[in-house]
């Protein structure tokens, strides 16, 4: 996900950059003051990007596939992720060293080097859902929360309300005008500490939740299932491709490595340690809370002091992570409808419609695998194989153009699939 390693790399993951096909140089993204990054830096970008608030819908997922179903689909999307990668690094340098192109510095420069403009506007658009999807996420978490440390049900009142209206209702509407008021700000300086703190409570809650999820595990040892029904299959992987979404950030962060050589193999121990940590956390919750898991795992804790601070914190982490978010929207939409200009009127009217549509989607773990299954598996699966594949067509054999063609194929499927089946989800919880 976008969020600092975007901020540490204004720019990054956006794709208005405009293409110098000739001119030598390094990638405008390193100034020619800024060192490169070691391995260690390169492998703390890679876990910065991806790691997002997606995790915490990860027990409730393992709930509705099944806990093995739901390991073997983590590691096989992880797998399948860095693989695509690893196509649009690979794709990228054979572009700059071979074909003359240099200045590549984003997934959009990339699309419009190989496509042209259907190329840039198809990147464009899936980073433009993706990441206004991501936002959607965040309001409907803080809203659960907040009604569920502040509002939650009794015996004596089993549907709380705030001056007659849904809590969720109210605390959306709560953070509107502070939203329109953070997402004026046209520069996102001043927000890059605010981002190092949300990294730094994602952490925290992730080791504080797992601790004690071990702990209630023991005492309640409730049953799990290791499979669930098949036709919740398409909805946990939608869940997986959301949770590994970060291929926005790929191309910068390579650009920055020290070792350029040594990135694959840096980008595989981060994608395995991410893997092994949501698996982790993923199956402990479950098994803490068994068919009791909550789509929001937080929503499982006790009511202690620690309970309470982790929950608020990560409000207020997404709170501020909301603007650093839909930075990459802004960019995109007042480049095609302001000629690149700020407008803040646009900016609002985005608000707007994301907090709109927070209103209308109730489960925030079926969002999570609306927008992994909708936008996701074409912007991380489908797009770097088409790119590789229409680059490398000419000297590919047999077996590398039916590797590329079935991952389209595969993204395809998987994101027509699981898009109905989260759709299906959505409005039988509303219904």
């Amino acid at each position: 996900m976008i969020d600092s390693a975007m901020v540490l790399n204004k720019g990054a993951s956006s794709s208005d950059h405009g293409l110098d096909l000739n001119s030598p140089g390094e990638a405008p993204l390193l100034p020619k003051h800024k060192p490169l990054s070691s391995q260690p830096k390169t492998f703390a970008n890679v876990f910065i990007a991806v790691v997002g608030a997606g995790v915490l819908g990860l027990p409730y997922s393992f709930k509705r596939t099944g806990w093995v179903v739901s390991l073997l689909m983590l590691f096989s999307v992880a797998g399948l992720t860095h693989y695509c990668m690893m196509l649009l690094v690979r794709t990228r340098r054979r572009l700059e060293s071979d074909m003359g192109f240099s200045n590549i510095a984003s997934f959009g420069d990339l699309g419009f080097t190989v496509c042209g403009s259907v190329g840039r506007f198809a990147v464009d658009l899936m980073l433009l859902l993706s990441q206004a999807g991501f936002c959607v996420g965040y309001l409907i978490f803080i809203a659960n929360t907040l009604s569920h440390l502040f509002n939650s049900a009794t015996s004596t009142d089993l549907h709380p309300k705030i001056l007659g209206l849904m809590p969720k209702t109210v605390y959306i509407w709560g953070c509107f005008p502070f939203q329109l008021g953070l997402n004026s700000i046209s520069t996102l300086t001043h927000l890059a500490p605010l981002s190092i703190f949300a990294d730094i409570v994602d952490i925290a809650a992730i080791g504080v939740v797992m601790i004690e999820d071990v702990f209630i595990f023991f005492k309640n040892r409730p049953s799990v299932e290791a499979f669930g029904s098949l036709s919740m299959f398409f909805y946990g992987l939608g869940v997986a491709v959301y949770a590994f979404e970060g291929i926005g950030m790929v191309l910068p962060i390579e650009s920055e490595a020290q070792e350029r050589e040594k990135f694959g193999k840096t980008l595989a121990m981060a994608m395995a340690f991410i893997s092994v940590m949501y698996g982790g956390f993923g199956a402990l919750g479950y098994f803490a809370f068994g068919e009791d898991t909550k789509d929001i795992i937080t929503a499982n804790l006790g009511t202690g002091l620690v309970s309470f601070l982790v929950q608020l914190g990560l409000c207020v982490n997404l709170f501020f992570t909301f603007p650093l978010m839909m930075n990459p929207v802004y960019e995109v939409v007042e480049r095609r409808l302001y000629n690149g200009r700020y407008c803040i009127w646009l900016r609002w009217l985005l608000v707007l419609g994301v907090s709109l549509v927070a209103l209308l989607v109730p489960n925030f773990t079926d969002f999570l695998s609306l927008v992994g299954s909708s936008v996701c598996c074409g912007l991380g699966f489908v797009l770097p194989a088409l790119f590789h594949l229409l680059v490398f067509k000419e000297e590919m054999g047999w077996c590398g153009v039916c590797l590329d063609g079935g991952i389209v194929v595969v993204g395809v499927v998987l994101g027509v699939s699981g898009t109905w089946s989260s759709l299906v989800e959505i409005f039988s919880v509303k219904g």
